[in-house]
């Protein structure tokens, strides 16, 4: 009897890989908007840590700072909102090191898919499209 018939789900092996259900929804495009802040720290070290993010994250579209705020707006690519939020929630503590970042905490999180994101800016509403992209003061 087929694994089918007996109500399992199919499943394919990739090469060098894990096991994937058949049915498992193809990555997806979000749009990550992530906030941080926390106690003051010298503009210079918050735009050259920043600069750095943007190095080791190729997906950085655009940061603002401050000396005790920040925004970081990218895309990222996954399966469901869920991973999505959860790579981004990982973001800056998994960056802090090599990037000399500020030990600031996450006090943010907008996770938006692809769809919205472009009815937003038909409708005229946020988030605006990152232009320019890069690292810039608020």
């Amino acid at each position: 009897m087929s694994a089918v018939a007996q109500g399992r789900p199919l499943v394919s092996v990739a090469a060098e890989g894990p096991r994937h259900d058949a049915t498992e929804e193809a990555p997806r495009l979000w749009h990550i908007t992530l906030s941080v802040s926390g106690a003051e720290a010298p503009l210079n070290d918050v735009r050259q840590g920043l600069e750095q993010l943007a190095h080791d994250h190729p997906f950085l579209l655009t940061s603002r700072y401050a000396n005790d705020h920040a925004e970081i707006r990218y895309w990222e690519e996954a399966r469901d909102l869920h991973d999505a939020a959860a790579v981004a929630l990982r973001l800056w503590g998994e960056h802090r090191q090599t990037a000399k970042l500020p030990p600031w905490e996450i006090v943010g999180l907008e996770v938006i898919d692809r769809d919205t994101y472009h009815q937003r800016i038909a409708a005229g509403h946020g988030p605006l499209p990152a232009t320019p992209v890069g690292v810039h003061p608020f």
